[in-house]
């Protein structure tokens, strides 16, 4: 079988960098600029990956090219000094305590964009959310000038009876420790154990038996980032032989694996806030437009007050695409900005603000996460998200890419 899953050449810093130098995913708090200030003095001048990404709350005040340039002189320099220790041909074994305790188990690795499809269409891996197009460009130039890949991309496998990553969790305490620190603003603590040889085959021969109806893995988190790495995969394979395909550095994508019915693992729905709109206006029009039935809820709160509204859906992906059809075909007749926001609290606290609406959304069964999009195709975007935003992956782990 071809092995969609493989070890990598992964880099990480040294023991003495890594508390500073691990930030959260460059989409969380995006609302929240403090968070992100906070982070910025507490760094101050040491090395760390918030200088390798732009998080998504500046996006709007940045000169692409000019930060483009900036992150990838920051990479090679990071490069050059040597702050990176080599773990060479190995998976990395994780343990991620989240903030409320529970331990998340995942193998970072590394995986075969051709056999990964953000379009939907039947494949080893598959997005499980729609892909906005036009965020692609600016990712896919930061990837072909970059001289690393700094990964916060989650996948999941569907195994039941943990055959995959629970093997390596039984060997842990055999497993060379790697790292092993707490992560900043209350992220919890990460431990990483490098998985070779006999172990590492052991997991790939794992992962076969899990390969059924073409399909292995569906994304969790960071898909544009995947998508992106498929795109200029696809760009460059057109001028190189098969031989040269074969081996080339991005053709590959690190990502962390994880099993879909691990007890840390949840799925919470993506808030919607909707900024700059007549707030009784939207909710009059929102409940009018949705179907009316008892299989799903989702609360609208403003700053005059709150309530739910039943609605009937075949399954929680045809209520996701309700929902977003209306926020996205209101703001566009009405004006209006959207924020997807992760966590109710924050939803709420950002609703009450004048001219805002905020949309509390059901979180998915994870149980029906594979057959969902096995039989319907990728939900809409930004429908869920793994766990509360500080269980998030934070940046860690790097591959060079050429």
């Amino acid at each position: 079988m071809k092995r969609i899953f493989s070890t990598a050449n992964i880099l990480i810093p040294a023991d003495e960098l890594l508390p500073k130098w691990s930030v959260i995913a460059c989409d969380q708090f995006s609302s929240e600029r403090e968070y992100w200030e906070r982070i910025k003095n507490d760094i101050a001048d040491n090395p760390s990956s918030l200088n390798l990404i732009v998080p998504e709350t500046y996006l709007e005040e940045i000169d692409e090219d000019v930060e483009i340039k900036k992150i990838n002189t920051t990479m090679q320099s990071y490069i050059d000094k040597g702050i990176f220790v080599d773990i060479a041909d190995s998976f990395i074994y994780i343990e991620r305590t989240q903030p409320d305790g529970r331990v998340r188990k995942g193998i970072i690795g590394a995986v075969d964009l051709d056999e990964y499809d953000y379009t939907g269409k039947s494949s080893a891996i598959r997005a499980s959310e729609g892909t906005v197009l036009d965020r692609l460009p600016a990712r896919v130039k930061i990837r072909k000038a970059a001289p690393l890949e700094l990964p916060h991309i989650i996948t999941f496998i569907d195994d039941k009876k943990d055959i995959v990553i629970g093997q390596i969790a039984k060997k842990v305490d055999n497993l060379p420790l790697l790292y092993d620190f707490p992560l900043m603003e209350g992220g919890g603590f990460i431990k990483g154990w490098q998985v070779t040889g006999k172990d590492a085959e052991n997991v790939i021969n794992a992962l076969d038996l899990l390969y059924k109806d073409g399909l292995l893995m569906i994304m969790g988190d960071g898909n544009h980032s995947l998508a992106a790495a498929k795109v200029y995969w696809e760009e460059i394979k057109q001028g190189l032989s098969e031989k040269e395909r074969e081996n080339h550095p991005a053709r590959k994508a690190l990502v962390e694996l994880n099993n879909v019915y691990d007890p840390a693992v949840d799925f919470e729905a993506i808030h919607r806030v909707i900024f700059d709109v007549d707030a009784d206006a939207f909710v009059n029009g929102f409940i009018e437009a949705m179907p009316k039935g008892n299989d799903y809820k989702i609360k609208w709160i403003t700053k005059n007050g709150e309530s739910d509204i039943n609605i009937k859906a075949e399954c929680i992906g045809d209520l996701y695409e309700l929902m977003q059809d209306f926020v996205d075909e209101y703001v566009k007749a009405n004006g209006g900005i959207i924020d997807y926001i992760h966590g109710e609290e924050a939803t709420e606290k950002l609703a009450k603000r004048k001219h805002t609406v905020g949309l509390i959304l059901p979180s998915m069964c994870k149980s029906d996460f594979f057959e969902t999009v096995a039989k319907r195709g990728v939900f809409p975007r930004k429908s869920f998200s793994v766990g509360h935003a500080k269980d998030k992956r934070y940046y860690l782990e790097c591959r060079k890419l050429y």
